[in-house]
């Protein structure tokens, strides 16, 4: 016997998110693409037939709770598992306990992982055959996207689920109720709290209810009472949360997602966003010479001949980025993000080099003509280098009409200007456009 277990009260003593972790589909926060009424994973649950799944989305978006509302609501025998802790002897013994239940009971068994993608290969493939026979209905939770982290072979056997982060007004609604709350929550607690400070908190979570109502509760906790209220306005809401935690991760999925959103906005000619993306990218702690290489490809890829300016510039800011560092780097790359997302946009030379490339890949290559070949060396006009070549700065508008490609490609055109910006001219003068 535990002579300590008897003084342990999880209402008291865990912190508040995880005493207001939902029992039941009713108290579920959230998630109503794939929970509300009539939705598929609501009717399996709510039928006892849910099958292995993979749930996937980032921190606070209820992956663990809504593990414990299926297992509160299923008949199977629930087992708690993570990724990083249970080794391959322990998930040995489950799949032989479960198929021992399901045998004389007739009683199938669930079992939750948590961090999924920590998962190694060793204990997915033990895992596998339990999934594929039904000894076992499976779930998973990650942060991390499961088509990169998972054996595909356990991918293919589970619906994945995505759940996204919760709105504001989802927030609110579980700070509320944590106010109510008189068994779990802070109900027997006299609070006054300002609007200021309760928007404070919604803004601070960004999604995630759990870092909004730790925040509550560290608030709620360390004010005193005045005539027994505890009053908390937006500058001790604030004290509570100290410094706004991004959600990023540079070795994760989500890494990529916020360069792709930067990239987009650029390309889409949408400077706040642009902005606004690589702002949450450098105070994320992101590798600055990363973001200067996605702008630098970037301005010829999306702008290119439209306003070679662009590029220039982005040349600058990265040259900027080496001579002066960060933080004041921070001004010439943005301005290069802004040029970007200000210039009129063209992808010919993606499309030109991607047809030359092509082009090369599927002929032969065809010999110079000879009036293009190198006539600098002794001998080489005896070869025919170089003869009938027209120097094409000795003609008016320094051009002149030759061929310049081999013969068996002469009349292939690779280039295909758009049309925007300054993206118009072929090569010829102005006035043979």
């Amino acid at each position: 016997m535990n002579l300590f277990s008897s003084a342990f009260d999880q209402n008291t003593v865990a912190p508040l998110a995880e005493r207001m972790r939902p029992s039941t589909l009713e108290d579920f926060i959230g998630q109503q693409d794939i929970l509300g009424p009539g939705k598929l994973l609501r009717r399996a649950i709510e039928a006892d037939r849910v099958s292995s799944l993979i749930l996937f989305g980032p921190p606070g978006t209820g992956k663990t709770s809504l593990a414990q509302v299926i297992a509160n609501a299923t008949t199977s025998f629930f087992i708690r598992i993570n990724a990083v802790s249970s080794g391959v002897k322990e998930i040995r013994e489950i799949i032989e306990k479960s198929e021992e239940r399901l045998h004389l009971y007739h009683q199938k068994t669930l079992v939750f992982c948590d961090e999924v993608h920590r998962f190694n290969k060793g204990q997915q493939d033990v895992l596998l055959p339990a999934v594929e026979k039904g000894i076992i209905t499976f779930i998973g939770a990650t942060t991390e996207n499961p088509y990169f982290e998972i054996n595909s072979a356990l991918l293919s056997r589970s619906t994945i689920f995505r759940l996204n982060l919760l709105s504001d007004e989802e927030v609110r609604m579980g700070l509320e109720k944590a106010l109510r709350d008189e068994v779990r929550g802070l109900g027997n607690y006299r609070t006054d709290i300002t609007p200021e400070a309760f928007q404070h908190w919604i803004d601070f979570a960004g999604g995630d209810l759990r870092r909004a109502l730790n925040a509550m509760e560290l608030a709620v906790l360390t004010t005193v009472p005045e005539d027994g209220v505890r009053k908390i306005d937006l500058e001790i809401a604030t004290e509570s949360v100290q410094q706004r935690h991004f959600r990023f991760d540079k070795s994760g999925d989500n890494h990529y997602d916020m360069i792709s959103a930067m990239i987009k906005s650029m390309r889409g000619s949408d400077p706040d966003a642009a902005l606004y993306w690589f702002a949450v990218l450098l105070e994320s702690g992101e590798d600055p010479r990363f973001i200067m290489r996605r702008i630098l490809v970037h301005a010829s890829e999306d702008v290119g001949l439209a306003d070679p300016m662009a590029m220039l510039q982005a040349h600058a800011a990265a040259n900027a980025l080496e001579w002066i560092g960060m933080p004041e780097a921070r001004i010439p790359m943005a301005q290069a993000v802004l040029a970007i997302a200000t210039a009129p946009k063209s992808n010919s030379i993606v499309t030109s080099i991607s047809n030359a490339v092509e082009y090369v890949k599927q002929h032969q290559a065809g010999q110079v003509p000879a009036h293009l070949r190198d006539a600098h060396y002794p001998g080489a006009k005896t070869l025919g280098h170089g003869t009938d070549y027209l120097y094409p700065h000795a003609y008016p508008g320094n051009w002149v009409e030759q061929d310049y490609l081999p013969e068996e490609a002469k009349d292939v055109q690779f280039f295909e200007p758009s049309g925007k910006g300054m993206d118009k001219n072929r090569g010829k003068p102005v006035s043979d456009k």
